[in-house]
């Protein structure tokens, strides 16, 4: 059996402990840490013969999904993983979710950047800044009215850092924002109103993780929902969203637009018909990328696995059953 996760790394140990990290493009700044480790670079073809050797894994390219084959193989497995995102629905696995091995993300440092990018969004489509742009390259002054925001409703769905973020910011805006979780508790509302506030909602925001519970859970009967003139933002993850039915209800009009920055299968395809969908704004899985996140990223990695290696108890602490880092 191996050591508990919780242990601290002993000081006299012959050899430095080994860090694996899958992905290197471009490669991690692991600033003090230098000199500490043994560190081992790892891709999707090599990643299952050298997890036997690490002490800890660090899931640098979180598009990656070859962890959750390559775990279940022979030999021992890390104490630690850590995955330099939010989600961590790449990386579970049975095997991973039974051992004794703690699983860490990469929480806060994509809170603000996501909740920015999202009132960025939901300014764009009230004040019809696409068809600004469009007409400036046609050269046509054509005068329109636009939405007010500050009075308008949006639901927010994800109680965790992103959406009390974009709960914070969309407030700002003088929007009033209802956020649904889990569980209803103190300021959060249960999923069994989330019907409710998405039918009075100006705006629904999806910023939910992904979970048996939650995949699929925006289909055509919730989309149905919404007022005409709603919009819709996903900034969680694709498969949130039923994507056929998000289709049917911008093409029949059911809802008035909609925002997509993650996607089922990534990168989307230039022969997707998801980039001739009236009413939808398409971006590429950038709303939570600010200049410098790589190194925030690097900095945050670096204070957790001194935090380990000294045997103190780790925040960012997924619950890996569940799928996510249980909340207050």
């Amino acid at each position: 059996m191996t050591t508990p996760s919780t242990a601290p790394l002993s000081a006299n140990m012959a050899e430095k402990p080994t860090l694996l990290v899958l992905g290197s493009d471009p490669p991690p700044r692991l600033g003090r840490l230098t000199g500490r480790v043994r560190v081992e670079y790892a891709d999707d073809r090599t990643l299952a013969a050298l997890l036997p050797c690490a002490d800890a894994l660090l899931v640098w390219d979180f598009h990656s999904r070859a962890l959750r084959g390559a775990w279940p193989g022979e030999g021992p497995r890390p104490r630690w993983v850590h995955t330099a995102s939010a989600g961590v629905d790449h990386l579970m696995c049975p095997e991973l979710a039974a051992s004794d091995t703690l699983v860490t993300n990469a929480r806060g440092v994509f809170d603000q950047p996501i909740a920015e990018y999202v009132a960025a969004l939901v300014l764009a489509l009230a004040k019809d800044l696409l068809r600004t742009l469009d007409l400036q390259g046609a050269r046509e002054w054509r005068h329109r009215e636009t939405r007010r925001v500050a009075g308008t409703r949006a639901c927010v769905v994800g109680s965790g850092p992103i959406g009390r973020a974009v709960e914070r910011t969309l407030g700002a805006l003088g929007i009033t924002t209802a956020l649904v979780g889990r569980t209803a508790r103190d300021g959060v509302h249960g999923p069994g109103e989330l019907d409710r506030l998405m039918a009075r909602a100006d705006w629904v925001v999806s910023a939910a993780p992904l979970t048996e519970e939650t995949s699929g859970m925006f289909d055509a009967r919730r989309l149905a929902l919404m007022q005409p003139s709603a919009y819709f933002v996903n900034v969680g993850r694709g498969q949130l969203v039923v994507q056929d039915a998000l289709v049917r209800a911008l093409e029949e009009r059911w809802i008035a637009g909609a925002a997509l920055d993650v996607f089922a299968h990534e990168p989307l395809g230039p022969d997707s018909p998801l980039w001739e969908v009236p009413g939808l704004l398409v971006s590429p899985h950038m709303s939570g990328d600010t200049v410098g996140w790589r190194d925030e990223l690097g900095m945050q990695f670096v204070e957790l696995y001194e935090l380990w290696e000294a045997g103190e108890p780790l925040p960012n602490l997924v619950d890996k059953r569940r799928g996510y880092v249980p909340g207050p």
